[in-house]
């Protein structure tokens, strides 16, 4: 590259470089404060458990979640040794109150060995999960289930749908706090080029992501291949999910949003004067504000303040959250540029801002700590598990970073009084001073205009050439008049500071974002202490011989109950004659009684499956004790006897 070469400098390319820097900025930013870590449900208990070898088949596989999850059909499958289906395919909702539990059938006649159970739900606050456990029946076995090694969200799928998050929260970031920016701080800004390319800038990034968020939430959290994205079926059992609803929003308020740009960018800059503008003020205002805090909703509504403790107030904070952080970064991002491109801005608009940017931030202190609250629930799990201990670096680098925000409100004061009170109302070009206003101008300008003075240059190569010189000199005026102002220095200098801060804050929240919320986390941790701890569940056998004093009146009754404890169990009941072979009988009840509570007689409806074989899908035994269990077999008409025993139930 030669002196006579100033295309690195030119004029052209600075404002895209510019533009695309503050953005990637304000992703980094954006991700931070707006990335919160969502409460993921998690897998809390199931019957059987992880590793359990039970003597008899179970009725069902049953999974318990710690918080709402959604499921379908083919949510949750058991696999044969073999790799065969075991599940009857068919879902069933077990849930009761604040117990989240789901469960599927398992078929009859299953073999013994080891089963694989595979599940995959996708949480309240919108994330998918999975995972896998196994069982035996009768003794373990190997078992020919390879189950997929990439989890429900994660590859290539995950990675874009991660990275169209970020975008998504830059753009509204951008968008929205550049918008405001101009209209509460600096409305001659609207006319302003460079700050009208950085408003539509956030504008297509946040539609973009949105469309391709709506596109990849299907292989997210579903099959995981890339190639589903553009399935019009897949697309459509997206559309009827909350979080579908939520982006389908985002995108008709997108375009709500363009429209308001328009009128911000058209009529209202094309005003003159604050009193021909006071007509579009109110309904830019109000119509502005309906759409920010709708685009703040699509989030609210379908992430993790629609879940958890206390929806009801979580969801409008956090649309305050959301809106606090756009009119701080996005107004920043829009001050940035008016400091490089429009060196006259008036001081009331940056003491504005700085009005703009406090209330902002004690918004976010508040709604953060309330977040913070939600996630973490008490001072052990802040201290006692990784999300809380994570929560304390990040608090720590938030109160560097708001320091280094004191600095440059610090210095934005400072530059502002440097300003004149009064600034010019001329285009962008007009701004600049004139190269005979200027004492090295006489010394710059001679190389732009060497070989020019006899006349008109012919020669167009050279006339390019000196074109490209004369910008490289006007860019080296400004950079020079620019950096000859020690508070606008250091403003660059203390936001240079912010920036490498929100570096590091990124990457811990980053991990904070995959790591599972204290109250969730501890309450998981109980669960499976209690499960550790508690009796496992003992199948009861009972033998009960019985004689009905008729011919052939002879036998035995044997009881099987599953799993033996108070809730749901299976039972199988046999009948074998003197010989030990399946017996027929014209008649055979059951029931159950607790006597010490005054429960039952509770009788159990039997389906024959087989002679002298039969069973009971759901005998319900409502609380632990010492219970009555009551055979009456009838072998004939007439010949009948009623036999009972008393077993202990878990």
């Amino acid at each position: 590259m030669t002196a006579d070469d100033p295309r690195p400098h030119s004029p052209s390319r600075r404002p895209r470089r510019l533009g695309a820097l503050l953005l990637l900025t304000a992703a980094l930013l954006g991700t931070a404060l707006c990335g919160a870590a969502s409460a993921h449900s998690t897998l809390t208990g199931s019957d059987p458990q992880d590793g359990a070898v039970v003597a008899t088949a179970p009725q069902r596989v049953t999974l318990t979640f710690s918080e709402q999850v959604a499921l379908g059909d083919d949510s949750i499958r058991v696999l044969e040794p073999s790799g065969k289906r075991a599940d009857t395919g068919e879902l069933q909702d077990l849930c009761s109150g604040s117990l989240v539990r789901y469960g599927v059938d398992l078929r009859d006649g299953l073999p013994k060995g080891t089963y694989t159970v595979a599940w995959r739900a996708v949480s309240a606050d919108s994330h998918p999960i999975s995972g896998a456990f196994s069982f035996s029946i009768g003794a373990p076995s190997a078992t020919a289930v390879v189950l997929p090694e990439q989890r429900t969200g994660g590859g290539a799928v995950g990675v874009l749908y991660d990275a169209g998050r970020y975008a998504s929260y830059a753009g509204f970031v951008v968008l929205l706090g550049g918008a405001a920016f101009v209209l509460a701080c600096w409305p001659r800004g609207a006319g302003v080029r460079p700050v009208q390319r950085l408003v539509a800038y956030g504008w297509v990034t946040l539609t973009a992501a949105t469309l391709a968020l709506l596109l990849l939430r299907g292989p997210y959290t579903g099959s995981g291949e890339l190639g589903d994205a553009f399935d019009a079926g897949v697309l459509q059992g997206v559309l009827a999910t909350k979080t579908g609803a939520a982006l389908t929003s985002r995108l008709l308020l997108a375009g709500a949003a363009a429209l308001f740009v328009a009128v911000l960018f058209g009529p209202y800059a094309r005003r003159e004067g604050p009193g021909d503008r006071q007509d579009l003020v109110y309904g830019l205002g109000v119509g502005g504000t309906v759409v920010a805090a709708g685009l703040a909703g699509t989030w609210a509504l379908s992430e993790h303040a629609s879940t958890g403790v206390q929806p009801w107030l979580a969801m409008p904070l956090d649309v305050l959250h959301l809106l606090a952080v756009a009119g701080w970064l996005g107004g920043l991002a829009a001050l940035l540029v008016a400091l490089y491109r429009a060196p006259s801005i008036e001081r009331a608009a940056v003491l504005r801002y700085s009005r703009l940017a406090f209330g902002a931030v004690l918004v976010l202190v508040g709604t953060g700590l309330y977040q913070s609250w939600r996630q973490v629930g008490s001072w052990t799990a802040l201290t006692g598990t990784a999300y809380g201990r994570l929560l304390l670096a990040k608090v720590a680098l938030i109160v560097v970073l708001l320091g280094a925000g004191w600095v440059s409100r610090r210095w934005t004061r400072r530059l502002a009084g440097t300003l004149p009170a009064e600034a010019s109302t001329a285009p962008e070009a007009s701004e600049r001073p004139e190269a005979s206003e200027r004492p090295e101008a006489s010394e710059t300008a001679e190389p732009a205009v060497e070989g020019a003075a006899s006349g008109p240059v012919h020669d167009p190569v050279r006339a390019a050439q000196l074109a490209r010189q004369r910008a490289a000199v006007a860019v080296a005026r400004e950079r020079r008049v620019r950096d000859a102002d020690p508070a606008r220095a250091g403003l660059r200098r203390s936001v240079l500071a912010e920036a490498s801060v929100v570096v590091v804050l990124l990457g811990v929240t980053t991990v904070l974002t995959a790591t599972e919320p204290g109250r969730t986390q501890e309450r998981a941790d109980r669960a499976q202490a209690a499960s550790a701890t508690a009796v496992p569940d003992r199948p009861v056998d009972v033998s009960l011989p019985f004689d009905t004093g008729g011919p052939n009146g002879k036998g035995t009754v044997r009881l099987n109950l599953d799993p033996g404890r108070s809730g749901g169990n299976a039972l199988r009941v046999a009948v074998d004659g003197p010989d030990g072979r399946p017996r027929d009988v014209a008649e055979l009840k059951v029931s159950f009684t607790l006597d010490a509570q005054d429960i039952g007689p509770l009788p159990v409806p039997l389906d024959r499956d087989a002679p002298g074989r039969w069973t009971a899908r759901s005998a319900q035994l409502p609380m632990p004790g010492d219970w009555r269990v009551r055979v009456t077999v009838r072998t004939s008409d007439i010949d009948q006897t009623t036999i009972d025993k008393n077993v202990k139930i878990g």
